[in-house]
């Protein structure tokens, strides 16, 4: 049995794209979107902090240390590297920050003004290739990095991952039965390619397996 400091922080998930890493963070302000709520209405926001366990050997890493006014969202893994999505809230900016487990050193891969992006309500990272994006509550989907865009959606719409120039979505139904569907779209203009019925299954390495 292994006994691991954690730092008080008591419930990890399986990092997305990773089949050896877990993640865990104290939510000491709740999700990314209601810590901004927060800091909009004039409270000091305290950093969550953002820890990893590495399966087996249960090490534990701490790739940045929390500073106030700063926010982490929920870290994906992208080839072979952990990935942080941080808001800095006091120096208005998002920032993607890469991790590599073998040197254990960090990597600031861009630095997008808050200001370029209406709000933080469910800005994920996703991938491949990394991306970032949000699905607020305007019936759009955008694409914030690497490329900018944005389309229409209907409500029942998430997003999940990109296939060359293909953007696949998990669209669910109660009609009056409840059903799913893997809608297809085109990655710059939204247009529908393909509709399938199924569900979308992802795997612990990454790998996104559609099931009808």
């Amino acid at each position: 049995m292994k006994s691991i400091n954690t730092q008080g922080i008591t419930h990890f998930e399986l990092l997305n794209g990773s089949c050896e890493w877990y993640w865990g963070t104290d939510y000491i302000h709740g999700d990314l979107y209601e810590a901004e709520e927060l800091f909009k209405m004039g409270h000091k926001v305290k950093s969550n902090k953002l820890l990893f366990i590495h399966y087996p050997d249960g090490s534990v890493v701490e790739p940045v240390k929390p500073q106030d006014g700063q926010y982490f969202g929920c870290p994906i893994y992208c080839d072979n590297h952990i990935i942080i999505l941080l808001v800095d809230f006091l120096n208005k900016q998002i920032k993607l920050v890469q991790y590599d487990d073998k040197s254990n050193k960090t990597t600031l891969l861009t630095v997008i003004p808050l200001v370029d992006v209406k709000d933080r309500y469910n800005l994920l990272l996703k991938q491949y290739p990394l991306m970032l994006t949000r699905q607020g509550n305007e019936g759009k989907f955008e694409m914030i990095y690497p490329e900018k865009m944005e389309f229409e959606i209907t409500p029942n719409e998430s997003f999940y991952f990109r296939e060359n120039e293909k953007l696949f979505f998990l669209a669910w139904y109660e009609d009056p039965d409840y059903r799913e569907e893997v809608i297809v779209r085109e990655i710059f203009t939204g247009r529908i390619l393909d509709k399938i019925s199924g569900a979308i299954q992802s795997m612990p390495d990454g790998q996104k397996w559609i099931l009808s």
